[in-house]
């Protein structure tokens, strides 16, 4: 039986604040866990009790929700919680070996606390500084980028010395925008204000023709058409609609939405405002990725700004009848939250699994009201067509690829971050800015996207040939492409959320078999598995998560087959274990070491 926290314990009232601030609305789950975490350090089970209570909501919801959060402790986890950022590009630079250099100055096992409970290593997915790496997380808020032998030695001299992570070298959190090329976008701001007010003058409906005019496409990598999304949402009927951006930027490999929320916020919020006059919303959220916490302060701040400006609250710009508002929900460290359903059910306070659909969220969103769906840079787009109009952007890029696009350039060159150039743009004319030398191959859109080589650098960036969410992750000839495949199918094990057998068994079945090659241990039987569940995942998987896990691999052994025939011992079936080893054990029993007691070897 768990017992609950004493009434004058500060786990007890810091419960009690949290659900008066939060009016006990389950809806706010996930954020007063958060935050009870943040005070804790740790969600202890009397805690989780209580919150229940207080919700009126089963203990079990609540802690399948904790569950489901990767940054969700409820156990200890040390005072100095560090997760060193396990994406490919990290790698490259030297992450791996910089972990193991500070485990051993700690004297702390990688995913353990040390027994004095002050400090636990582990990793994550991509803390979205591919461009400044390695970097780590400390207690899912600061980040610190530009890892060196030096820095890890200072910071294990910091935690035993117990200092405060606030008290640390402020240069040390100092992360850079570095934006290499600059176009509409990431080019000078538009005074805040100025597209909003353009927007009304032209009406909701004149607003959205210009939108649709526009031809404007997400860009969180679907490319759905944003007026038509905005026109479905419109006429959906409900109570109220809700405006949602997307920013659970957690495709390893892509940074441009966190640039774009530092130095940029204006432009979204307008976006979101503009979005919100289209279909009459009252209501946004900006849903934030856990490892961007040390982002909030500074966005509340632009909020409360606009909102002492008129561009927020009510009678927005002095149109009366104009009310929008924007709150900031903080993830948890999920990238399947990512997909707009299960970022939806996040809002809620849920798990982030995606929903069954239809319907759809433009029709049956948030809480059951019409809600549109948008990412950081698509409210950026919207802006700039308020200002210029629809015809102004459709006159750049292409005809099936309008506007321009942000990439986030990662990986073997000698400039990585942020380039902003139009659709259209020859995938070597980005090596070339951006200082590649020697590249094989370039990874277009992250794990889930496409992986080219070399002789398809003449393609161009776009809807109609190699779309992209932004990740651009460059690869020179001295990388293995086996491992980079490797990283990939980890990364998606890893963040299966785990709702349905096909990719909760399948993406572990396929790291598997990775294991297996990379352990010398492959035939060519384990490539036709690998062939076989990579159309098991495409076909039969709940969402886009597992139906893209085989992307990289699928290319990577397309394109790139050598480097996984080197792991091949035989074009035979090779078990994935050592037989004869494993009768070491019975031999060492019955004292037998004849040649009858070993596995039979091939001649």
């Amino acid at each position: 039986m768990l017992l609950s926290t004493h009434p004058s314990s500060p786990a007890s009232a810091k419960v009690r604040e949290l659900l008066a601030r939060h009016h006990h609305a389950p809806s706010a789950l996930v954020q007063m866990l958060r935050e009870l975490q943040a005070a804790l350090g740790w969600l202890p089970p009397a805690a989780l009790q209580e919150l229940a209570s207080g919700l009126g909501v089963t203990l079990a919801h609540v802690q399948g929700v904790t569950g489901f959060y990767r940054f969700f402790h409820t156990r200890p986890v040390g005072d100095y919680r560090i997760l060193f950022s396990d994406n490919i590009t990290d790698h490259m630079l030297g992450s791996r070996e910089l972990m193991a250099d500070l485990c051993q100055r700690l004297g702390v096992a990688p995913g353990q606390t040390r027994a004095d409970g002050r400090v636990s290593v582990a990793t994550a997915s991509c803390t979205g500084h591919c461009d400044q790496g390695p970097a780590l997380l400390i207690n899912h808020h600061q980040v610190l980028t530009q890892l060196d032998s030096a820095r890890v030695a200072e910071m294990a001299r910091l935690v035993e010395a117990q200092v405060p992570v606030t008290d640390w070298p402020s240069a040390w959190f100092d992360t850079q925008d570095q934006v290499r090329r600059a176009d509409v976008l990431l080019g000078p701001a538009l005074a805040p204000g100025l597209a909003l007010a353009a927007a009304v003058a032209r009406g909701p409906e004149g607003m959205l023709q210009e939108i649709t005019q526009a031809n404007l496409r997400g860009r969180g990598g679907a490319g759905f058409a944003t007026g038509l999304k905005w026109a479905l949402c419109r006429k959906a009927p409900g109570t109220e609609h809700i405006v949602v951006c997307n920013a659970d930027e957690g495709e390893p490999g892509t940074f441009k939405d966190r640039v774009l929320l530092r130095s940029h916020a204006d432009a979204v919020f307008e976006g979101m405002a503009i979005a919100a006059w289209v279909m009459g919303a009252r209501r946004g959220f900006v849903y934030l990725r856990g490892e961007y916490r040390y982002l909030l302060e500074g966005l509340q701040a632009v909020l409360a700004r606009r909102r002492a400006q008129g561009l927020l609250g009510n009678n927005i710009v002095g149109h009366p009848g104009f009310d929008f508002d924007i709150e900031i929900h903080l993830g948890a460290g999920a990238y399947v939250c990512g997909e707009e359903s299960a970022l939806i059910e996040s809002l809620e306070g849920k798990r982030g699994t995606p929903r069954i659909r239809p319907p759809f969220p433009v029709e049956h969103g948030y809480m059951g009201h019409p809600t549109a769906v948008n990412n950081v840079e698509t409210f950026c787009a919207a802006q700039q067509i308020a200002q210029h109009g629809g015809a102004w952007w459709a006159g750049i890029g292409t005809t099936a690829s309008t506007g321009t696009k942000i990439h986030s350039v990662s990986g073997d060159c000698e400039r990585p971050g942020l380039y902003e150039y139009p659709f259209g743009t020859r995938i070597g004319r980005i090596l070339e800015d951006c200082g590649a030398r020697n590249t094989q191959a370039v990874q277009v859109g992250g794990p889930s996207g496409l992986c080219v080589s070399a002789s398809e650098f003449g393609r161009r960036m776009g809807f109609e040939d190699v779309p992209t969410a932004g990740a651009f992750m460059v690869f020179d000839r001295s990388r293995d492409m086996f491992s980079v495949a490797r990283n990939f199918a980890q990364f998606f094990a890893h963040e299966s959320c785990g709702f349905c057998t096909p990719c909760r068994v399948g993406t572990a079945l396929v790291v598997k078999r990775m294991d297996k090659l990379a352990a010398g241990r492959g035939s060519r039987h384990d490539l036709d598995v690998l062939n076989e569940l990579d159309k098991l995942l495409h076909t039969t998987t709940h969402c886009g998560l597992g139906a893209s896990a085989c992307n990289p691999l699928r290319d990577t052994v397309a394109k790139f087959r050598p480097t996984f025939e080197q792991h091949l011992q035989s074009l035979h079936f090779e078990p994935a274990f050592d037989l004869d080893a494993e009768l070491s054990i019975a031999r060492a029993v019955t004292g037998r070491d004849d040649a009858a007691a070993h596995m039979e070897k091939p001649a």
